[in-house]
This record gives C-alpha cells, sequence and structure tokens, in this order.
C-alpha cells in the first residue's frame, strides 16, 4: 500500500510519461473550451481527475503543457477573459469566514445597543417626572 507522497510522485510520474508518448493529434482530439478535457487527461494518465485539480505538481504540468501547445498552434490562444482569470485567480482566504462570523457579531451587538439606548430613555424620562413630583431617589 502506497503512502500519499508515494501516490503524489507515482501520479505525476504517470502525467509525465503520458505527456511524452501522447502525439499532438491527440491533444487536438480532446479540446474543450479551449484546453485539454480533463476527463480525458485522468483517463490517459489512469489516475482521477481530482488530481488534476488536487497536486500542486500535476496541476503545474498541465498548465505548462498548455501553454506548450498553444505556443505551437494545437491549442486555441485565450481569450482576454482567460488571460484575466489566470492573472486573478483568487487564492483562498482564511479569515474570510471570520471576517463574516465578525460582522454577524458587530450588527448583533449594534442592535443590543439599540436596545439598551431604548431602555435608557425610557428611565431617564421616569426618573425626570420622579423629580418633577418633588419624590427625592
Amino acid at each position: 500500500m502506497l503512502n500519499g507522497q508515494q501516490k503524489s510522485f507515482q501520479n505525476i510520474e504517470s502525467f509525465i510519461s503520458w505527456m511524452a508518448s501522447t502525439q499532438d493529434d491527440y491533444f487536438k482530439q480532446i479540446i474543450y473550451r479551449g484546453k485539454l478535457n480533463r476527463n480525458e487527461v485522468s483517463k490517459g494518465c489512469g489516475f482521477s481527475k481530482s488530481v488534476l485539480l488536487q497536486n500542486p505538481k500535476v496541476k503545474e504540468l498541465l498548465n505548462d503543457l498548455e501553454d506548450s501547445l498553444r505556443k505551437r498552434g494545437v491549442l486555441p490562444d485565450l481569450s482576454d477573459v482567460g488571460q484575466s482569470k489566470l492573472i486573478n485567480t483568487k487564492s483562498y482566504d482564511k479569515s474570510y469566514s471570520k471576517n463574516i462570523k465578525d460582522s454577524k457579531r458587530v450588527a448583533n451587538l449594534e442592535q443590543k445597543v439599540i436596545e439598551l439606548e431604548a431602555k435608557l430613555k425610557r428611565y431617564q424620562e421616569l426618573a425626570e417626572v420622579i423629580t418633577d413630583m418633588g419624590i427625592d431617589i
């Protein structure tokens, strides 16, 4: 049984050997929306599609392969939208969920402040009435 690192390395080797043994004509057959069809690539390599998404080295090799194919004219050039997506890819923001929790907490606290200010105003009015009546508190 292989551990995670060994399986990752095996997937990298599998991708490299598939990439080296595949001809441009086959690459042309598996183009989907201007990129290589991820399902077909994963079938050719003998691993699941998730490897292409989760293994950083395989992901990098696939992007390099597609860039190389674009330079050779096998794949079409990226549109302006596609290029901007590559440039402006968002990385995972760890503070996002914390920011959401903080904003909910702030909203709840603001609501409590409004309620307490309303109660304070009532008590201030009551204190004025009592002092007008001449009762010493």
